[in-house]
């Protein structure tokens, strides 16, 4: 008897070593990988890095904001070494565009959140922080459109080429509200890292933009291009750093969240709070920010060996992983989610502290000593 258990069990394992020695057919290869348009003597056409994307150019061909001697150069996109299809950045971005993403109408919200990703001005990084957020903000009817901007590596100026891609942009997606079934008031810019030296400038340099930009032959003209919110996402630095000029402030400049991971990212929450103090100084309404106490930038390296990841990624179940939801619930609370064509509380809070006069200044320092009594 024993003898037959041993011999069935030695005849399972040979069965089992047989079926694993044995070779596995071949796997297809992956299907409908993106892939950048080749180069011609046409100026580039950016596509789409997820489908159903309609890809827009930013500017005419003719556009001084372009360089005409790069303008025919492709793009150039990193993909992801582990998942196929997945493109991680892009770089060699001489034709900046956006690239819109619609909801259902039966969900729509007509809301949109303009998407723009970190990566140092060194490479666009569209996989985790703009890609991965088109399926996140459909799920709640918002609207989501990622934006290619022009990047340092490939000769540009962050503060000047990107930004104004950033305003053109917003400027752009409002144009088109009509055609996309979008509200033309509840248009805002989300930033991450880099991204984020898009996003918070854009909240207060749209004024200036718009004049340089009045010219009648341009056909968006007249198109406001101020954010009616901003998300600035682990920041670099915002035009009210320590070693900048600070911009004036305009009474409507729109509602802010910010996040970051305090101490364990100490510079970018640095920056982080001189924008939300620049606004609280001011008593603009409607700021929001959230400093977690564990967590670090994303590529920063952490004790097992691995990297802080970025994006919506869980990081491994700490509750910096979790911002996204305060984003939601900060949105709305400002009345983002509700129907298209209804005014949001954004909107009425903006319009009553423009109708205030202006706060007087205040000192935050110790009191001055008291006058000695007659």
């Amino acid at each position: 008897m024993t003898r037959t258990i041993f011999a069935s069990a030695a005849l399972t394992v040979s069965l089992a070593s047989a079926q694993t020695a044995r070779p596995l057919p071949p796997l297809p290869a992956p299907l409908s990988i993106p892939k950048p348009a080749p180069a011609t003597n046409e100026p580039y056409a950016p596509q789409p890095i997820l489908p159903g994307g309609i890809v827009v150019p930013l500017y005419p061909p003719n556009s001084p904001y372009l360089k005409a001697d790069k303008l025919r150069e492709p793009e150039v996109y990193n993909m992801s070494q582990a998942v196929p299809g997945r493109i991680s950045s892009i770089v060699g971005i001489h034709n900046p565009s956006i690239e819109v993403h619609l909801v259902e109408k039966g969900i729509n919200t007509g809301a949109v959140v303009i998407l723009a990703a970190g990566g140092g001005h060194n490479t666009l990084n569209v996989g985790g922080e703009s890609a991965d957020f088109v399926p996140y903000f459909f799920n709640y009817g918002v609207n989501t459109v990622i934006l290619r901007n022009r990047l340092r590596r490939d000769g540009y100026n962050p503060q000047v080429d990107a930004v104004n891609d950033a305003l053109q942009a917003i400027r752009m997606v409002r144009a088109y509200a009509k055609e996309w079934n979008i509200d033309p008031n509840k248009i805002g810019m989300m930033g991450f890292s880099a991204g984020a030296e898009l996003s918070a400038p854009a909240a207060v340099l749209y004024e200036e933009f718009d004049k340089k930009n009045s010219d009648p032959g341009d056909p968006f003209a007249g198109v406001s291009s101020r954010p009616d919110f901003v998300g600035i996402i682990y920041p670099g630095p915002s035009p009210f750093a320590r070693n900048r000029t600070a911009p004036p402030i305009p009474k409507n400049v729109p509602p802010a969240f910010l996040t970051c991971a305090s101490a364990g990212d100490r510079v970018h929450t640095i920056w982080a709070m001189e924008y939300y103090n620049a606004m609280l100084m001011q008593g603009v309404p409607n700021l929001e920010m959230h400093l977690y106490g564990n967590g670090r930038h994303p590529g920063d390296p952490l004790p097992d060996g691995s990297r802080m990841s970025g994006g919506l990624t869980d990081r491994n179940n700490i509750p910096f992983g979790t911002w996204q939801l305060r984003f939601i619930d900060w949105f709305r609370d400002l009345g983002f989610l509700q129907k298209p064509g209804v005014e949001t509380k954004a909107a009425k809070d903006v319009a009553a502290f423009v109708a205030q006069p202006p706060p007087p200044p205040r000192s935050f320092g110790p009191p001055p000593p008291a006058k000695p009594q007659p």
